[in-house]
């Protein structure tokens, strides 16, 4: 599985492939020059339970930390991962 990360000019989205098919995906939208907002998880029902979304907000967050930027996961799911882990947390806006 391969995490993809696309961009454009205001937001953009995180996107979980396997073998050609979305396992999901995690839109964002930036805000500012310093921080973004992660709005909304999705997961691709059949990889359920494969930790998907998981691997998709560690992935935001390497991309934060590469480039300075802070996190506000305003999505439930993502905000329950920062919840649970704490070597995260300083990344909360």
């Amino acid at each position: 599985m391969t995490i993809e990360q696309i961009n454009e000019i205001k937001n953009g989205y995180f996107r979980a492939v396997d073998n050609d098919i979305e396992a999901g995906r995690m839109t964002y939208t930036l805000a500012g020059t310093d921080k973004f907002i992660i709005d909304h998880t999705e997961v691709n029902p059949d990889f359920a339970g494969q930790s998907v979304g998981k691997k998709m907000v560690m992935d935001a967050v390497q991309y934060a930390r590469k480039n300075n930027l802070k996190i506000l996961p305003l999505c439930p799911f993502a905000k329950s991962v920062f919840d649970k882990t704490k070597e995260i947390q300083n990344l909360l806006f």
